[in-house]
């Protein structure tokens, strides 16, 4: 069947729709079509499995609650919905690796994530603040010092999270270049299987080294208090340590990337911001609602389950929007549409339920510093290349920009 053809009351897709031809900041219209009409949806995958994709806000929040669609990939066969050259079809559930507690349900789950809450609570990421802050001011004052145009990715979007993450982990920031290269290769879609295991084990065979040596030798940071847990495997210490630093720096930095470009391209609400800056923490939420760069989520169906008036059979992979759920007229008005004065309250741009994001407060500080710095520090702030040639990640799993080449007029004089 192909993509115009109806099936039931509406189009099957073959594979997932990710073409952003909608806009760069956008769902593909595809999903949006879909999820105006049929919020789960079958959906076929590249090695023709039949799974299902969920669109509708509502329905991804109740399927993000329900522990019977799993995360688990070591249970059942998960089914990619794209091509990835040199990936075999999955015919078996893949190896559980230790500590990776996104891929993992109730009670491991809960262990893992228990042991880390601690660290990421509200007081203590208000107590960093000021450090954050004090960050992403030094690294605008190094922007500043530039001939423009300069690529905000590189000068400022990347390096604010990386210090951040490095600095609360204890990962020597010296050492960055080799981990984003490495999460870089991890994140993409349409690299070969066998660059991206080298990716993988790259980061974790560095990662392993560093937590024996907090084991050995710990110090005043995030990995030497979990390495202190005796519980806690090496391989275990690995792989968490491996899921934060990927988290911890590569949703931030494509959020500070994009959202400015969404700013630029939004003048007038660019200009309430800065008239207003009370405004930036509801700003801040407004922005993970619109962009939502984690976007695409997998679960595998336990049994056979009702959501949304279908029926998912047990064994299904089922894909989850949350950028198409953020932009679902049914729960926001003119979903569409950027509004920095929004209440924004209820977007799913840090999940739901169990796996909700561990560093969403973190992540916010980190946002309200970085757009509140470079929009007090930069007010004539503008694109250096028209919309239409910033290159978008497309390919990678954390949507954003990889580029953003940016100028400003030197306001000092």
């Amino acid at each position: 069947m192909d993509d115009n053809a109806v099936g039931g009351a509406t189009a099957v897709p073959h594979g997932l729709p990710m073409d952003r031809d909608a806009g760069p900041f956008d769902p593909p219209s595809r999903i949006t079509r879909l999820r105006e009409v049929r919020p789960v949806s079958p959906l076929i995958f590249p090695d023709g499995h039949e799974g299902w994709l969920v669109t509708g806000y509502d329905e991804v929040r109740r399927l993000m609650a329900d522990t019977r669609f799993s995360s688990r990939q070591d249970i059942g066969v998960l089914h990619v919905p794209y091509e990835v050259p040199g990936m075999p079809a999955a015919t078996e559930p893949s190896p559980q690796v230790p500590g990776l507690f996104i891929s993992m349900d109730p009670p491991d789950h809960t262990r893992l994530r228990r042991m880390l809450t601690g660290a990421f609570t509200v007081k203590r990421m208000k107590q960093l603040e000021e450090r954050i802050t004090d960050l992403a001011e030094r690294q605008l004052d190094e922007m500043a010092r530039l001939t423009p145009p300069v690529d905000l990715v590189e000068e400022f979007a990347l390096p604010v999270p990386s210090l951040v993450i490095c600095e609360l982990l204890g990962v020597p920031y010296e050492d960055r270049d080799d981990f984003q290269a490495n999460s870089a290769k991890f994140m993409e879609k349409d690299v070969a299987l066998d660059e991206k295991m080298a990716a993988f084990t790259g980061l974790t065979t560095y990662l392993a080294g560093l937590v024996t040596r907090k084991r050995a030798e710990p110090d005043e940071d995030l990995l030497s208090d979990l390495a202190r847990h005796d519980e806690l495997t090496v391989e275990e210490l690995t792989g968490i340590a491996f899921l934060l630093l990927l988290a911890g720096h590569e949703t931030t930095a494509n959020m500070l990337s994009l959202g400015t470009f969404a700013l630029l391209e939004h003048p007038e609400q660019l200009a309430a911001l800065r008239a207003d800056p009370d405004l930036l923490p509801g700003a801040v939420e407004e922005l993970m609602r619109y962009l939502a760069v984690a976007d695409i989520f997998y679960r595998y169906a336990t049994e056979d389950i009702e959501l949304g008036g279908e029926t998912i059979p047990a064994g299904s992979t089922v894909v989850v929007s949350l950028l198409a759920a953020n932009r679902d007229p049914r729960r926001f008005e003119d979903p569409d549409v950027l509004d920095v004065r929004r209440t924004a309250r209820g977007h799913l741009g840090f999940g739901h339920g169990v796996h909700q994001c561990l560093g969403q407060q973190l992540a916010r500080i980190e946002m309200r510093a970085g757009f509140g710095g470079l929009l007090r520090r930069f007010p004539t702030l503008a694109l250096a290349v028209p919309a239409d040639q910033v290159r978008l990640r497309t390919d990678m799993n954390i949507y954003g920009v990889h580029e953003l080449p940016v100028t400003w007029t030197d306001t000092s004089e």
